[in-house]
């Protein structure tokens, strides 16, 4: 395993990643949040943050992207969950000062999963940061 930065020419992988991911994680959102999100992803999201791909033999098993002290995503490809990727990506994180992050609250396996890596719930916001009706869960260690 391998962490690598990631640029501009690793999006459309990243990206496929991410739908992968969010298929298999996130069945509690409405099709049309997600064809949305899938939208600005690459022009929006991606550029906002630092991005850093685990690779397996050269293939892109996941992907965090972090802000100065948070992690702001964390997408693991859906045929790779529960390999260690995640783990290894958030000890990077942390490594690198990372020390909050957000959780959907329908999503149990990954609020479980930062729980297990140390964090703990501090505030709820009844919507997203669009507005959109999943509350988000503030996590920090």
């Amino acid at each position: 395993m391998e962490i690598v930065k990631c640029n501009e020419a690793d999006y459309e992988i990243l990206a496929g990643i991410w739908e992968r991911s969010v298929m298999a994680t996130h069945s509690f959102l409405r099709v049309e949040d997600f064809n949305e999100i899938k939208k600005v992803l690459i022009p929006e999201y991606f550029p906002n943050v630092n991005l850093y791909a685990i690779s397996d033999n050269g293939v892109y098993a996941g992907f965090i992207g972090m802000g100065p002290d948070s992690i702001e995503m964390l997408f693991i490809d859906s045929d790779r969950r529960g390999q260690g990727y995640g783990s290894a990506l958030v000890e990077f994180a942390k490594r690198r000062g990372a020390t909050k992050v957000d959780v959907n609250e329908q999503n149990h396996s990954a609020l479980n999963f930062y729980k297990a890596k140390g964090f703990c719930i501090i505030s709820r916001d009844e919507t997203d940061d669009v507005g959109r009706p999943y509350p988000i869960l503030h996590l920090a260690l």
